[in-house]
């Protein structure tokens, strides 16, 4: 994170930011769309069906699994992924308190 002083955040929010920052970009978006549709899939899958290179994707896939978004087993030549959905629920509880605190707290 460098210029953003990461070290003064506590991991759970340094965690929380690059998982958002990954799903920030349209084709991670699609990608995990995909998998959502597929429960699971082979990298070549995907290549059929986003207009980005083999090359471009096989990007995406990697940042996803950095920050754990996606998991990945190896079958044969392919590598097989899913989403973890230890972090959609990581996820899913911070915005359910952003919801709820701008529910009830309505201004502006």
């Amino acid at each position: 994170m460098g210029i953003t002083k990461s070290e003064h955040f506590t991991d759970h929010q340094n965690e929380l930011a690059n998982v958002l920052k990954a799903l920030g970009h349209p084709a991670r978006v699609a990608i995990v769309e995909y998998l959502i549709q597929h429960k699971q899939c082979i990298c070549g899958d995907i290549v059929n069906e986003l207009p980005l290179s083999q090359a471009t994707i096989s990007q995406h896939l990697r940042e996803l699994k950095q920050v754990g978004i996606i998991q990945g087993n190896i079958e044969g030549n392919s590598i097989c992924y899913c989403l973890n959905p230890q972090v959609f629920e990581q996820i899913t509880q911070f915005m359910g308190i952003v919801i709820e605190s701008v529910a009830k707290n309505k201004c502006c």
